[in-house]
């Protein structure tokens, strides 16, 4: 004879409860510890000594002048600072134009490359390898190909111009060394983004194109409605780091043209750095480094709500 089956539960308390709340709590803060650490370290401290420099006129050398407390003195400085609004200038139009070149650019490269072929994982690592090679060397070389003399970028206009374009002064004309910049900047950025992209068609699933291809969709209706919808949240990344980027721009400005020629490349991080390094200015870089790091905040957080209200609307 069988007896009926009776399931049996462990009593659990409100205290067993608590306890283990209390103890998940606990792991979870031990787990973020470490990076909660270096981000106060390198990033929160930091910025409160920027603020607190900003309001003085602390210098790298405290000899003739000691540090003194100057109030908004920096600030009101900054309104007036010509070479300051000139890179402020310099840096929006740089963002402008290379935040939807690099982005649209990667797109089309992933594009290409999300095929089923036959050595595309060469093609990737080609696109890919400026990503890893070091930016002051890139500038370096992109710098000789720059040169007016014996630059192959003049070379080649010429060759393929029959003699009709260059020689051009590419970094020592004021019209022409920023863009320049760009055309660097954006060949050496768009592999990272083109990588993202790709990881973010491979996770679009295939059952979509499958019955879009039977209700009879093309490839431009799938890339429209399936593929861009699907890459919304991938977009939103790009659009945020490359416009991060855009306002760092340093490396290429130190390496190459150092601002010149004039103001035509001086970007607010070259300027910033110029002025506690090199003039010893530590108080007015600061101010500067705290305006320049809410005028970023105030770009990209309209971009976050956009995609926390998306976010929000598929919920």
């Amino acid at each position: 004879m069988h007896l009926p089956f009776r399931a049996t539960t462990s009593t659990i308390t409100p205290s067993k409860i608590l306890r283990r709340n209390r103890k998940e709590r606990y792991l979870s803060w031990a787990f973020a510890l470490p990076a909660l650490t270096l981000l106060l370290i390198f990033l929160i401290i930091p910025f409160l000594l920027a603020i607190y420099f900003s309001l003085t006129n602390q210098r790298l050398a405290p000899e003739p002048l000691p540090t003194s407390f100057l109030g908004l003195r920096n600030y009101a400085r900054m309104l007036t600072d010509d070479t300051l609004r000139r890179a402020l200038f310099n840096n929006t139009f740089f963002g402008i134009v290379v935040v939807p070149v690099e982005t649209g650019l990667a797109l089309f490269l992933a594009l290409l490359l999300n095929q089923k072929l036959r050595g595309m994982s060469v093609f990737r690592a080609i696109y890919f390898s400026p990503v890893v090679t070091p930016l002051a060397a890139i500038s370096v070389v992109w710098a000789f190909l720059y040169n007016p003399g014996q630059g192959l970028i003049n070379a080649f206009l010429k060759a393929i111009s029959f003699g009709h374009l260059g020689p051009y002064t590419w970094l020592n004309d004021a019209n022409l060394a920023l863009p320049a910049i760009m055309f660097l900047s954006i060949w050496q950025g768009v592999g990272l983004y083109m990588i993202i992209y790709l990881a973010g068609l491979q996770n679009i699933p295939q059952s979509l194109y499958e019955a879009a291809r039977v209700d009879g969709a093309g490839r431009w209706h799938q890339l429209w409605y399936i593929t861009l919808p699907q890459l919304r949240n991938t977009t939103f990344f790009v659009m945020i780091a490359t416009t991060v980027q855009a306002f760092k721009l340093y490396t290429q400005v130190e390496v190459m043209t150092q601002g010149g020629p004039g103001s035509a490349t001086v970007t607010v991080i070259w300027y910033m750095v110029n002025q506690g390094i090199h003039h010893l200015h530590v108080g007015y870089a600061s101010a500067i480094a705290v305006v320049f790091f809410l005028l970023v905040l105030i770009r990209i957080i309209p971009i976050l709500r956009y995609v926390v209200a998306a976010e929000k609307r598929e919920e």
